[in-house]
């Protein structure tokens, strides 16, 4: 089983070849190819790499699929005998990117 730990938009996430990921809002165009060079770990064939704190020559090859909204998020807050509240929802705007290949 290969896979990486990748520093993406200050996420640290797992990150397996030939699966999709939703990643914080890429400015890319969808079907553009990016690549993600902040490798922290790699695991390959069974043999471990440990970056200090990058491994250098090591990244990920992604395809973007598509621009989408993640789950709505709903935040209430109120004070209680002030008769003040406040009602406020948010969607994070997210990226679809499928991880194509580990590239070494």
């Amino acid at each position: 089983m290969n896979y990486a730990i990748v520093d993406v938009g200050s996420n640290q996430i797992i990150i397996e070849p030939g699966k999709f990921y939703d990643l914080n809002y890429i400015a890319a165009n969808p079907g553009d190819i990016i690549h993600f060079n902040r490798v922290l770990f790699l695991n390959k064939d069974s043999n471990y790499n440990v970056g200090t704190p990058c491994l250098d020559k090591v990244s990920i090859k992604g395809t973007i699929l598509k621009h989408l909204n993640g789950e709505k998020i709903t935040v209430f807050k109120f004070k209680p005998k002030k008769n003040n509240r406040s009602k406020k929802g948010h969607r994070q705007k997210l990226t679809r990117v499928f991880i194509e290949d580990i590239v070494s």
